[in-house]
């Protein structure tokens, strides 16, 4: 799915727009026991309440795609009876009104989802009447052909409120605030099946989650059956060892800034298309071969992506999520330097006495510490302010 479809299902969680024609809930404790179910038609519930479920829906179709929304595909064991895909498929199917499956699906989260503490499983279905679109993709709802039916699965933690004072109205006074259990934005989720050129596609779904780093990969491989994907920050680490295993001694600091700047206008061209771009290994060569990496190093960069990705099907990184858009960071043990992305000309290397340096244009006022310092021109030994 891209930005596009995700944001045509969104909007279907608005009073005007809604398709949602049945609600599921379950609310777990910390020892995974069920303390209290719903299941009912969404519409009977109050017009407060349908708001408060919106935003949760909202927030599990909200986020960076490729960081927190997440497309997966179903192995073809999976398709087959008994797998996951093929219960998901029942599940959506019944409506769910088959108040069995619905308990087995409760059952195989609260198996799978490591929480230690409370949490509420919200599931739904909807049957959106998908408008037809002209040419130029202005939406004709008279031309609608096409139903897509889904369910959506949203997990919040439940958490006790803070304990403070509040104000009594009724008593005029300040006293303790009662505490009680509230239910937070989701923190994982998905939607199922995938909506994918406007039309179903059940060999897919779309993953939420609120924290890139906790996939809860028990639950994307026990419950889903997709195979966890490598997280935002796994994939910025698997890109830097592979740079590192294939360029060796030309691991130099001109040549990680120059695969720097054409990554990052890899980006930057794409920005704009529907789907996150993707660097294949295909891509990722061409990406070091356009940065001036020698042919030893890319025949090394063979080995180092084979061996690195190895446990990857059909091995991909997102470009946004290893490439570094906001600074260009330097470390050593004593020193850091941030600069803008697109100013990385600023810095170079010099080799001066034996010893090698980072040299550091100036070309405008220097602030350290908040403080405007003097700044020496190095041609005529002036200083300026």
């Amino acid at each position: 799915m891209n930005k596009k479809e995700i944001n045509e299902i969104k909007k279907q969680f608005t009073p005007e727009h809604c398709t949602i024609t049945r609600i599921c809930g379950c609310y777990v404790d910390g020892e995974k026991n069920k303390k209290t179910e719903l299941a009912q038609t969404f519409l009977t519930l109050t017009e407060e309440e349908n708001f408060k479920y919106f935003t949760i829906f909202k927030s599990t179709l909200s986020g960076t795609l490729g960081k927190n929304l997440l497309n997966m595909e179903f192995p073809n064991e999976q398709e087959k009876e008994g797998g996951t895909q093929e219960f998901l498929l029942r599940l959506k199917n019944s409506k769910l009104e088959d108040a069995k499956l619905v308990e087995e699906f409760y059952d195989k989260v609260i198996a799978t989802y490591n929480y230690g503490e409370n949490y509420y499983i919200v599931l739904i279905y909807a049957v959106y009447d998908v408008p037809g679109q002209t040419t130029d993709g202005i939406e004709n709802e008279d031309a609608s052909d096409y139903v897509y039916d889904y369910v959506l699965c949203s997990i919040c933690p439940v958490k006790l409120t803070e304990a403070g004072l509040c104000y009594n109205e009724k008593n005029n006074t300040i006293e303790s605030r009662i505490r009680d259990w509230l239910v937070a934005a989701p923190v994982h989720g998905f939607l199922f099946p995938a909506f994918h050129d406007r039309m179903t596609d059940v060999h897919g779904l779309l993953y939420y989650t609120k924290n890139s780093e906790l996939m809860q990969e028990e639950f994307i491989d026990g419950t889903l059956g997709c195979g966890a994907p490598l997280s935002y920050k796994a994939q910025q680490e698997t890109f830097q060892d592979i740079i590192e295993n294939s360029l060796g001694e030309q691991c130099d600091f001109e040549t990680i800034k120059n695969i720097h700047e054409n990554l990052n206008e890899y980006v930057e061209v794409r920005k704009d298309a529907p789907e996150p771009p993707e660097l294949d290994k295909m891509e990722f060569k061409k990406l070091l071969a356009d940065s001036g990496v020698k042919e030893e190093a890319m025949e090394s960069f063979e080995t180092a992506f084979d061996s690195i990705v190895c446990n990857e099907e059909r091995p991909t990184f997102s470009a946004s999520n290893v490439a570094s858009t906001r600074s260009f960071d330097i470390k050593m043990p004593d020193v850091v330097i941030k600069v803008k992305p697109e100013r990385t000309d600023l810095v170079e290397t010099k080799i001066i006495d034996g010893r090698t340096y980072l040299v550091i244009e100036v070309n405008d006022n220097i602030e350290v510490n908040g403080i405007n310092v003097r700044n020496v021109n190095m041609e005529t030994g002036e200083i300026t302010e």
